[in-house]
């Protein structure tokens, strides 16, 4: 059975675009990455506990952990802590163009694989008033780098180059290349 390490609803989305046959067991690990690790490596560092974390309970099963970060200028954007927080990555973000790096791993038979999907983003200039509009929405409060590309946060993209469902969480057609599934 193909398990999903992961509670996000987005990435139970985008995988049912590759297969309805999975199950979702989040894996409530504690997340560690080494000092020093470059933010490009994070994701399949995160993703790799997480699915590990889950194989330990399902040995037999093929799992699939996941995690997306922003970064901008080497400093990670990670889901915000508050409002304030969420306009602070979002004027941060403004008129400037960032990566979005998910990292996908793969556990089983007691071994782990991943990969990491870079895509880059671009914001236009953001008004005070538009940030403030957007977090009143509330959407930005669970995403990394406080937007979704799937949401309300579409109006602040200016473009994208590489995978659109990067950015949502989980490149899919890479995903289903490294399952085996295409």
């Amino acid at each position: 059975m193909l398990i999903l390490a992961s509670g996000s609803p987005r990435r139970r989305e985008l995988l049912s675009l590759i297969t309805d046959e999975f199950e979702v067991l989040v894996s409530g690990c504690e997340e560690f990455v080494p000092e020093g690790t470059p933010a490009e490596k994070v994701p399949a560092i995160l993703a790799e506990q997480k699915a590990l974390a889950v194989a330990k309970l399902r040995p037999e099963d093929t799992v699939i952990g996941s995690d997306t970060v922003v970064v901008l200028n080497g400093e990670i954007f990670g889901k915000p802590k508050d409002k304030e927080h969420a306009r602070a990555m979002l004027k941060a973000l403004s008129g400037k163009k960032h990566f979005v790096y998910t990292g996908v791993a793969v556990a089983e038979k007691g071994a782990v694989r991943s990969f990491v999907q870079k895509t880059e983003v671009e914001f236009y200039e953001l008004s005070d008033e538009t940030i403030e509009k957007y977090i009143e929405s509330l959407e930005p409060m669970d995403k990394a780098g406080s937007y979704g590309i799937q949401g309300k946060g579409s109006v602040l993209v200016k473009g994208i180059v590489g995978d659109y469902f990067n950015v949502m969480g989980l490149p899919v057609a890479e995903t289903a290349r490294f399952l085996g599934l295409v």
